[in-house]
């Protein structure tokens, strides 16, 4: 087995269907730190209808997610098999 990173783009939308569902935990906290650093702080995360495991996986991870200002499902044709992230915007840098 490939045990390799996979990088993906940093663009706002990640589909979980090309992870394991083991590492879904790990792969929506990291995205989400890497949206915020990137200054994106709406985020679509794709993790399909099914039978909803691994969207109550995603929503438990965005419950304690320190960046996570708030949540839902996507209200656009993915619906359900969606959800939009909102994150905490950034403030102004820290003064010296």
């Amino acid at each position: 087995m490939n045990d390799s990173p996979v990088h993906i783009p940093i663009d706002g939308v990640i589909d979980l269907h090309t992870f394991a569902p083991k590492d879904a935990s790990s792969v929506v906290d990291e995205y989400l730190n890497c949206c915020y650093q990137k200054g994106i702080l709406e985020v679509k995360i794709v993790h399909g209808k099914g039978k909803g495991i691994l969207r109550r996986t995603v929503e438990s991870v965005l419950k304690r997610h320190p960046l996570v200002l708030s949540f839902k499902q996507d209200p656009g044709p993915s619906s359900w098999g969606a959800t939009i992230v909102f994150l905490r915007g950034q403030g102004p840098p820290p003064t010296p």
